[in-house]
């Protein structure tokens, strides 16, 4: 599809975990809810053949020349601009011109926050937008997380799961079943506001998925379980054959997926208990920071000032080793910001927020430029 008369705006969420922190590669059930912090591409049609992409935010700018007939080289590197491109490609994607790219975002990079899924998400939308051959399916929201997932996490055989791409691609408050083909089914909850806090403690995403998911998998492995199926007392009969580790991080894995089974029914609730709901935040912390041993001192007194400001409850957020955390606040917000604050974090105050949107606007000028 050519569009040379268009600039072309690509938008998607940030998100939260509410329930279900490393869960997704297990293939249990996680709740995932899209945030109103945003990242964006805006893109303007060239007349040759190269993406040039500013990232202001990053201090970076990319070009990328492409040609009919082959994909990109990786040349060592991990570089998601290249593998989203080489996905759509081997599956008869074709392009016919460049384009001048701004990226922009409200998210907190690196931090737990999906930043990068977000991005990966507009970049895949954009290219499905101005690319050859594309059904029209492949558009929809679900599908641009699933060529996201592929690029991510299948071209370089990361350890996470599915969960970031889907959740910032659909938005709203989504459980996604991983057990289910990934089944995804939004949540009719209205939840009240929320207060994000960045530790700005630098974080290894990869390096913790690989100290909670090597374990986990392979105590299932030794054990011959299911997680979606095992209770406590199965696993306990196989304790003395597996290391100590592999049993506190099965164990703890066991009791957060009940944690989520018991949200997702009061989420599905006529009248939500919404003190109860920060409850199981509580709950579901403790034994993030417990048992996995992904939450830090940092965020524990964030977490902790959060709740003495009139949180209900809240937790780290994402994979952990560092980034955020995030309080259910519907009644006292603005206190619980400066709460966080004060104990060292940068506050958001969010809310939930819709999935990507792609906005086509007419060039009137020709020499208009993405600003």
């Amino acid at each position: 599809m050519n569009r040379q008369n268009e600039i072309i705006t690509v938008s998607a969420p940030g998100r939260i975990c509410l329930f279900g922190e490393h869960q997704d590669y297990l293939g249990l059930p996680v709740i995932p809810m899209a945030i109103n912090l945003r990242v964006t591409i805006k893109c303007k049609p060239r007349k040759d053949r190269i993406f040039h992409l500013l990232l202001p935010d990053i201090g970076r700018e990319i070009k990328l020349v492409f040609t009919d007939n082959k994909e990109f080289i990786y040349n060592n590197e991990i570089n998601y601009f290249k593998s989203i491109y080489n996905v759509l490609y081997r599956q008869g994607v074709r392009f016919l011109q460049g384009y001048d790219c701004l990226v922009t975002s409200e998210i907190p990079i690196n931090s737990g926050t999906s930043s990068s899924s977000a991005l990966n998400n507009v970049w895949c939308r954009f290219l499905l937008e101005t690319g050859e051959n594309v059904p029209e399916s492949w558009k929809q929201p679900e599908a641009v997380g699933r060529f996201s997932y592929e690029a991510e996490v299948v071209e370089f055989s990361e350890a996470g799961g599915m969960m970031d791409q889907l959740s910032t691609a659909v938005g709203n408050l989504a459980y996604i079943d991983f057990a289910d083909d990934n089944r995804l089914e939004f949540l009719p909850a209205r939840l009240g506001t929320f207060v994000l806090g960045d530790s700005q403690e630098p974080k290894d995403t990869q390096k913790i998925l690989s100290q909670t998911k090597i374990p986990a998998l392979s105590a299932a492995h030794k054990a011959n379980f299911d997680y979606t199926q095992i209770d406590h007392k199965y696993l306990d009969e196989f304790k003395s054959a597996l290391t100590q580790k592999e049993y506190t991080i099965s164990r703890a894995m066991i009791k957060n997926r009940d944690i989520t089974r018991e949200a997702v029914k009061l989420l599905k609730a006529d009248d939500i208990d919404h003190k109860k709901i920060g409850a199981l935040f509580n709950e579901h912390q403790y034994i993030l920071d417990k048992y996995l041993g992904i939450s830090t001192p940092k965020i524990n007194r964030m977490l902790e000032a959060a709740n003495e400001a009139g949180a209900y409850g809240g937790k780290i957020n994402g994979s952990g080793g560092g980034g955020c955390m995030f309080a259910y606040a519907p009644e006292y917000p603005q206190k619980v910001a400066a709460a966080i604050e004060q104990a060292g974090g940068k506050a958001y105050i969010i809310k939930m927020d819709k999935g990507i949107t792609v906005k086509l606007r007419s060039i009137r000028n020709l020499a208009e430029v993405c600003d």
